[in-house]
């Protein structure tokens, strides 16, 4: 290959990447605060492991906002998570009922009664 040809592939490929960066940046640039602290304080609590890819995709779903939910850590809190049935992760408790499974964002809206804004 001619110098020429590696050069533009190298340029090529940088855009793409860059382009595939500022796409990823957009899809969480979200603040879900509000809609985490209402869910907070409806009661709402996830309870999840550290090692549950389902948890840290539900976690994901927040972003920066997922400090202000509920969470229950299992492997920290084994005896609190034994006491509620909670046998998969994550699962949500929202007004005394088990949710397992990812949840989204707009299921978790409809069952807390929590105003979910939708960015357009």
């Amino acid at each position: 290959m001619k110098p020429v040809k590696i050069k533009l592939t190298w340029v090529i490929l940088a855009a793409v990447v860059v382009v595939a960066v500022v796409v990823a940046a957009r899809q969480t640039d979200e603040d879900y605060s509000e809609f985490a602290r209402c869910l907070s304080e409806k009661g709402a609590v996830m309870y999840g492991t550290y090692w549950c890819s389902h948890c840290k995709a539900q976690k994901a779903d927040f972003g920066d906002a997922f400090q202000y939910i509920n969470y229950l850590e299992c492997t920290e809190q084994n005896e609190a998570c034994i006491e509620k049935g909670i046998e998969g992760f994550p699962t949500w408790i929202i007004d005394g009922r088990k949710y397992p499974g990812r949840q989204p964002l707009s299921r978790l809206s409809q069952l807390t009664g929590c105003e979910l804004e939708v960015k357009e």
